[in-house]
């Protein structure tokens, strides 16, 4: 028997549900998560492209890789042919290539589809699109899923946000990419659903009588906003939709940026443009682990012996050298998560020769994203416009995605439509339990 399934394919994480007309099932696909429920949005590939996701990818990224030697051989990459005026050369061109690297981790997934101009990465010998990864990552998933009940999946419900991109052909592209990821992953029936209306879905099954609602989907890539009459299958409606890029992964650049780079040097260096790149590198998961060349190294070298911001610098190499970008982003991202609960937190990572130790405060964070703030309440209150309701007709704002927990943005909600309308949906179920239900009608 062929069953059909919701995949939450999220930025951070994502998540496979069933719905058997009366109850959502959360399938546990990552047996090693606190919440074998959730399964992260990461990929593990080795030098054998053997890939591993979810926790199976962390562990194998820390155990083949954090503190290993490394060895960079030259390795002939093409050539270049040059003519203008009287002279014409071919010229080769040589890069060094670490020949111990034993994989790669790769994360935002999800943020590689929608980015424009991004067309994909080199890992070893073979070149993955934003596509190849998204079906790698979903074959993997599509796996874990049918093992979890012993059936063959043919069919699936996607979610997807408002907007992949503002750009309309980008974000037609994104949804193309992704419908190809999922058939070559082996789904056969294939479709799509806004993750706020599955996040509305959700919560629909939680009240017992008509209600206008505003779904407030904010996770780790994209706000999604949806507006809607609940409560009535035969009279369901969706009065308006939208979204705007920004998320939990703005905010832990904006973290780096802000507080984390004067660890490694930043006001530290003035006139060493090479370094300088490194520093400001630092915020961009794609281009971090690109560094790791011996021509960075021996720069970095020579500045350190030149007692240029001496401790700094180390760190920084010690952060690219040794392959802890990934540890250092997980720390700056659960700082963040603390700051939902706590007025204050630690953000810190001791290895090696990195002793970073960060207070930060919540009014520090507020205020370092809070120019964010009026451009999320203006997508909000432009997308209640566009329903032809007011404020005062709305019964219930429903938060869901790890992002609406921050104090700042719930805050803004009860200002807003007041304290009593703002509910609290569950973070990381809400949007692929209304998938499931979404593919169960």
């Amino acid at each position: 028997m062929s069953l059909k399934v919701g995949i939450d394919f999220g930025t951070s994480n994502s998540g496979v549900a069933i719905y058997d007309g009366q109850q959502v099932r959360l399938l546990p696909v990552d047996p090693k998560n606190v919440q074998p429920e959730v399964i992260k949005t990461v990929l593990y590939i080795t030098k054998e492209y053997r890939a591993y996701l979810g926790q199976e990818a962390t562990e194998a990224y820390y155990r083949d890789n954090v503190n290993r030697q490394r060895r960079f051989v030259k390795q002939w990459a093409g050539e270049i042919d040059y003519r203008g005026a009287d002279m014409h050369y071919v010229r080769d061109i040589y890069v060094y290539v670490d020949e111990l690297k034993p994989g790669r981790l790769l994360q935002y997934l999800k943020t590689a589809l929608r980015k424009e101009g991004y067309r994909g990465t080199k890992i070893f010998e073979r070149y993955y699109t934003p596509g190849d990864l998204a079906k790698t990552y979903l074959t993997l998933l599509k796996d874990r899923a049918e093992d979890v009940l012993g059936e063959s999946i043919d069919a699936v419900t996607l979610g997807r946000p408002v907007k992949f991109s503002e750009a309309p052909e980008q974000d037609k592209k994104a949804e193309a990419t992704l419908r190809q990821a999922a058939s070559e992953a082996g789904f056969k029936e294939i479709d799509f659903e806004l993750e706020p209306i599955a996040a509305a879905l959700y919560y629909e099954q939680s009240i017992s009588k008509p209600q206008n609602v505003i779904i407030f989907d904010f996770g780790g890539g994209t706000l999604d906003i949806a507006v809607m009459r609940l409560g009535n299958a035969k009279n369901r409606k969706i009065y308006a939709s939208g979204g705007v890029d920004i998320a939990g992964s703005d905010f832990d650049r904006t973290i780096i940026e802000k507080r984390m780079l004067p660890h490694f040097g930043y006001g530290r260096v003035k006139h060493h443009p090479e370094i300088l790149e490194m520093i400001h590198a630092i915020p961009d998961w794609m281009a971090l682990p690109e560094l790791g060349t011996p021509i960075n190294r021996t720069v970095l070298q020579k500045a350190i012996h030149a007692k240029i911001a001496p401790v700094r610098l180390k760190a920084l190499e010690e952060l690219i050298y040794n392959d802890l970008a990934f540890t250092f982003y997980n720390r700056v991202e659960a700082g963040k998560i603390a700051l939902s609960k706590a007025g204050a937190t630690v953000i810190n990572l001791e290895d090696k020769n990195i002793a970073l130790w960060e207070m930060y405060t919540r009014y520090q964070f507020e205020a370092d994203i809070k120019h964010y703030l009026n451009e999320v309440e203006k997508v909000l209150l432009d997308t209640l416009a566009k329903s032809g309701l007011e404020v005062n007709q709305i019964d219930a704002v429903v938060k869901t995605g790890g992002s609406s927990n921050i104090p700042l943005f719930t805050n803004m909600l009860a200002r807003l439509f007041g304290k009593d309308k703002v509910k609290e949906s569950n973070a990381m179920s809400s949007v692929v339990g209304g998938l499931a239900i979404k593919a169960r009608m």
